[in-house]
């Protein structure tokens, strides 16, 4: 039985309204997935209102900022202990850490996650299946054109790189140059911080001001291919495997909202036992199965479960590309340092970054619906596999 047209309508009705973080757009879009699921006939389903700021231009934007004045003001050794404490909280920021800055300095606003229950109700094994229903703000510094010139341009390294740029040690080099100029007094660093720094600012500056994109590859075609798997594990309820369906709010603001089900959930999700599958994109092009994620340091997800995503997306006649890592941040990071298994479940375009990424063609018809519902076939192989 096709899922197409469930899948298409999932997408389009939610892509037709905006949904940043921490907004009523992503409240109404949780309510929206919430009911989606208890028509399906989940178990438990449940709108969970979190906390968030809701973004990452300010934090971000401001630790730069903070770190050049206290170099303007306070000559060397304002810059080595505001550049020192900038890039620590940076580092903490973008790696899935305790966003310590923004919690203390930063207003929040409620965030909302969609969780539900399905599978067999008394299973010991729990697969956690992962998307977000927030979209994400666009920038110049996601035109579709930059990765394609490198592309043009180094034809040969285009096709060996395992990875895009990690456009984020941009705001992270500011400030690390600036703390090397207020220990050791050269020069060229306080030029190569400040300039980084501002560069930076101006960058984050730019997001925040850009509008909010629909969002459908990134990430509505993953609430979807959730949606659709609810429907499958109906009508088939495999024996022996537990199925938490989960959306989240505020990936978007460097996964919030996974950081606010972790911890309300993780203490009853024991680590020898549950699984998580993350699910970013997947209306792209090319299936993938992505090897590690890092915006500043690469960590790679479970040898053995992301083998068996693998191993799924062969059971079920998909074709998965191996070998590419991603310098985003998603929910899956978090499940990852908190000592689960965890695989994620990517895509990818020509350019090696997701289709339309952050960009204002990011819509319903430019997906690649053959690939959104090839990665429902990966998920439901895989709930099976995991099924004893």
């Amino acid at each position: 039985m096709s899922r197409r047209p469930l899948l298409e309508r999932v997408v389009r009705e939610l892509a037709a309204f905006e949904r940043p973080s921490a907004s009523d757009g992503e409240r109404r879009a949780a309510e929206w997935i919430a009911a989606e699921l208890r028509e399906a006939g989940c178990r438990g389903v449940r709108v969970e209102e979190e906390r968030a700021h809701g973004g990452y231009w300010w934090p971000l934007g401001l630790l730069n900022v903070g770190a050049l004045v206290a170099a303007l003001v306070g000559g060397r050794r304002g810059a080595a202990l505001a550049g020192t404490a900038a890039a620590a909280a940076v580092y903490d920021d973008v790696g899935g850490g305790r966003l310590w800055f923004r919690r203390v300095t930063l207003p929040k606003r409620p965030t909302w996650n969609v969780v539900a229950e399905a599978g067999d109700p008394d299973a010991k094994r729990t697969v956690v299946v992962l998307a977000h229903h927030d979209a994400p703000h666009s920038g110049l510094v996601f035109h579709p054109a930059l990765p394609r010139i490198g592309m043009k341009l180094f034809p040969r390294l285009h096709e060996r790189a395992e990875q895009g740029v990690p456009i984020l040690y941009g705001p992270f080099l500011g400030p690390v140059l600036l703390a090397l100029w207020g220990l050791l007094g050269a020069r060229a660093l306080r030029a190569a911080g400040s300039a980084f720094t501002l560069g930076a600012s101006a960058v984050m500056a730019n997001i925040g001001a850009s509008r909010v994109v629909p969002g459908a590859n990134d990430n509505l075609s993953a609430v979807a291919v959730v949606v659709a798997l609810a429907h499958s594990l109906r009508q088939d309820r495999p024996a022996g495997v537990r199925v938490l369906l989960v959306s989240t709010g505020s990936e978007e603001s460097f996964m919030e909202g996974m950081q606010a089900f972790a911890k309300r959930h993780f203490p009853a999700l024991p680590r020898e036992t549950t699984e998580f599958v993350c699910l970013e994109c997947v209306g792209s092009p090319e299936l993938c199965v992505v090897e590690g994620e890092g915006m500043l340091r690469m960590r790679y997800y479970t040898g053995e479960t992301r083998e068996r995503l693998a191993r799924a997306g062969r059971d079920a006649g998909v074709k998965l590309t191996r070998g590419l890592r991603t310098v985003a941040a998603t929910d899956a990071l978090i499940a990852l340092r908190a000592g689960y298994p965890t695989c994620l479940l990517g895509g990818v375009d020509e350019t090696k970054f997701p289709a339309n990424y952050h960009w204002p063609s990011d819509t319903p018809d430019n997906l690649d619906w053959d690939s959104v519902q090839g990665a429902l076939r990966v998920c439901e192989e895989f709930v099976r596999g995991r099924a004893v």
